[in-house]
Protein backbone atom coordinates (compact mmCIF):
# COMPACT_ATOMS: atom_id res chain seq x y z
CA UNK A 1 0.00 0.00 0.00
CA UNK A 2 2.87 2.53 0.80
CA UNK A 3 6.57 2.53 -0.13
CA UNK A 4 9.65 4.78 0.83
CA UNK A 5 10.95 7.44 -1.74
CA UNK A 6 14.37 8.85 -1.09
CA UNK A 7 14.22 12.46 -2.77
CA UNK A 8 16.24 13.59 -5.56
CA UNK A 9 18.06 16.83 -5.77
CA UNK A 10 15.34 19.48 -7.41
CA UNK A 11 12.42 17.08 -6.29
CA UNK A 12 9.12 19.02 -4.56
CA UNK A 13 6.39 17.56 -2.77
CA UNK A 14 4.17 18.71 -6.12
CA UNK A 15 6.61 16.87 -8.49
CA UNK A 16 6.58 13.80 -5.83
CA UNK A 17 2.93 13.49 -6.14
CA UNK A 18 2.64 14.29 -9.33
CA UNK A 19 5.09 10.94 -9.71
CA UNK A 20 2.98 8.74 -7.43
CA UNK A 21 -0.24 10.23 -8.56
CA UNK A 22 -1.33 11.47 -5.51
CA UNK A 23 -1.66 14.99 -4.36
CA UNK A 24 1.00 17.18 -1.64
CA UNK A 25 -1.72 16.89 0.84
CA UNK A 26 -1.62 13.38 1.16
CA UNK A 27 2.43 13.42 1.22
CA UNK A 28 2.47 16.13 3.99
CA UNK A 29 -0.07 14.08 5.94
CA UNK A 30 1.28 10.60 5.32
CA UNK A 31 5.19 12.31 6.46
CA UNK A 32 4.10 14.66 9.14
CA UNK A 33 5.17 17.21 6.92
CA UNK A 34 3.59 21.16 7.61
CA UNK A 35 5.37 23.29 5.29
CA UNK A 36 6.60 21.72 1.62
CA UNK A 37 9.52 24.09 1.81
CA UNK A 38 10.68 21.47 4.63
CA UNK A 39 11.52 18.79 2.40
CA UNK A 40 14.96 18.45 0.68
CA UNK A 41 17.06 15.68 -1.57
CA UNK A 42 18.45 12.97 0.60
CA UNK A 43 14.87 12.49 2.83
CA UNK A 44 13.18 9.27 3.14
CA UNK A 45 9.57 10.25 2.61
CA UNK A 46 6.32 7.17 2.54
CA UNK A 47 4.49 7.43 -0.69
CA UNK A 48 1.49 5.53 -2.00
CA UNK A 49 2.45 2.46 -4.08
CA UNK A 50 2.15 3.49 -7.37
CA UNK A 51 -0.33 0.45 -9.15
CA UNK A 52 1.38 0.39 -12.19
CA UNK A 53 0.61 3.05 -13.94
CA UNK A 54 2.25 1.96 -17.24
CA UNK A 55 0.17 -1.42 -18.14
CA UNK A 56 -2.54 -3.18 -17.67
CA UNK A 57 -3.66 -6.99 -17.60
CA UNK A 58 -4.89 -9.20 -19.71
CA UNK A 59 -5.89 -12.86 -19.55
CA UNK A 60 -5.05 -15.18 -22.31
CA UNK A 61 -8.44 -16.59 -23.53
CA UNK A 62 -8.86 -19.88 -25.76
CA UNK A 63 -8.31 -18.76 -29.66
CA UNK A 64 -6.07 -15.75 -28.55
CA UNK A 65 -2.63 -14.97 -30.32
CA UNK A 66 -0.09 -12.31 -29.89
CA UNK A 67 -0.82 -10.42 -33.25
CA UNK A 68 -4.85 -10.81 -32.25
CA UNK A 69 -4.43 -8.98 -28.70
CA UNK A 70 -1.92 -6.54 -30.13
CA UNK A 71 -4.75 -5.93 -33.10
CA UNK A 72 -7.54 -5.45 -30.62
CA UNK A 73 -5.31 -2.85 -28.26
CA UNK A 74 -3.97 -1.19 -31.26
CA UNK A 75 -0.19 -1.81 -30.45
CA UNK A 76 2.69 -3.05 -32.01
CA UNK A 77 2.97 -6.71 -31.91
CA UNK A 78 6.64 -7.34 -31.51
CA UNK A 79 6.54 -4.73 -28.38
CA UNK A 80 3.82 -7.18 -27.04
CA UNK A 81 5.95 -10.04 -27.06
CA UNK A 82 8.70 -8.47 -25.89
CA UNK A 83 7.19 -6.44 -23.05
CA UNK A 84 6.28 -10.10 -21.81
CA UNK A 85 9.35 -11.88 -22.47
CA UNK A 86 7.93 -13.84 -25.58
CA UNK A 87 9.05 -14.28 -28.71
CA UNK A 88 6.45 -14.25 -31.53
CA UNK A 89 6.09 -17.60 -32.13
CA UNK A 90 5.69 -18.63 -28.26
CA UNK A 91 2.83 -20.62 -27.47
CA UNK A 92 0.57 -18.77 -25.28
CA UNK A 93 -2.44 -20.70 -23.21
CA UNK A 94 -5.83 -19.86 -21.66
CA UNK A 95 -5.16 -18.32 -18.24
CA UNK A 96 -2.33 -16.75 -18.86
CA UNK A 97 -1.54 -13.48 -18.06
CA UNK A 98 0.04 -10.98 -19.93
CA UNK A 99 1.08 -7.13 -19.83
CA UNK A 100 -1.11 -5.12 -22.15
CA UNK A 101 1.27 -1.44 -22.52
CA UNK A 102 -0.84 1.84 -21.73
CA UNK A 103 -1.45 4.47 -25.11
CA UNK A 104 -0.37 7.24 -22.84
CA UNK A 105 3.06 5.84 -22.54
CA UNK A 106 6.17 4.68 -25.67
CA UNK A 107 8.46 1.95 -24.17
CA UNK A 108 11.74 0.73 -24.94
CA UNK A 109 13.60 -2.41 -24.37
CA UNK A 110 17.41 -1.07 -23.35
CA UNK A 111 19.72 -3.52 -25.25
CA UNK A 112 23.79 -4.01 -24.27
CA UNK A 113 25.31 -0.42 -25.63
CA UNK A 114 22.65 2.08 -24.62
CA UNK A 115 23.29 5.19 -22.27
CA UNK A 116 21.22 7.72 -20.49
CA UNK A 117 21.64 9.82 -23.64
CA UNK A 118 21.01 7.26 -26.56
CA UNK A 119 17.64 6.17 -24.36
CA UNK A 120 16.93 10.01 -23.79
CA UNK A 121 17.82 10.74 -27.29
CA UNK A 122 15.32 8.09 -28.42
CA UNK A 123 12.37 9.21 -26.75
CA UNK A 124 13.89 12.91 -27.24
CA UNK A 125 13.50 14.02 -23.85
CA UNK A 126 16.35 15.17 -21.27
CA UNK A 127 17.81 12.36 -19.11
CA UNK A 128 16.06 13.95 -16.00
CA UNK A 129 12.88 13.39 -17.18
CA UNK A 130 14.33 10.10 -18.34
CA UNK A 131 14.89 9.58 -14.73
CA UNK A 132 11.88 11.23 -13.36
CA UNK A 133 9.62 8.68 -15.83
CA UNK A 134 11.69 5.56 -14.53
CA UNK A 135 12.24 4.98 -10.57
CA UNK A 136 15.72 2.82 -11.22
CA UNK A 137 17.78 2.51 -14.28
CA UNK A 138 20.33 -0.28 -15.20
CA UNK A 139 21.02 -0.03 -18.65
CA UNK A 140 21.23 -3.72 -18.81
CA UNK A 141 20.29 -5.58 -21.94
CA UNK A 142 16.08 -6.04 -21.32
CA UNK A 143 15.03 -3.42 -19.28
CA UNK A 144 11.76 -1.87 -19.83
CA UNK A 145 11.92 2.19 -19.77
CA UNK A 146 8.69 4.37 -20.07
CA UNK A 147 8.28 7.67 -21.29
CA UNK A 148 5.04 9.21 -20.59
CA UNK A 149 3.37 11.30 -23.70
CA UNK A 150 0.40 12.60 -23.02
Amino acid sequence: MFDQYRLKPGDTLKSVAKKFSTNESTLKDLNNIYYSDSVRAGMDIIVPKNTNTYFSYYTIESGDSLYGIARRYNINPELLASLNGLEMDDFIYPGQEILIPKSEYSYYITKDGDTLDTVSGMFKISKNKLLDNNSTIYLQSGQILVNKIR
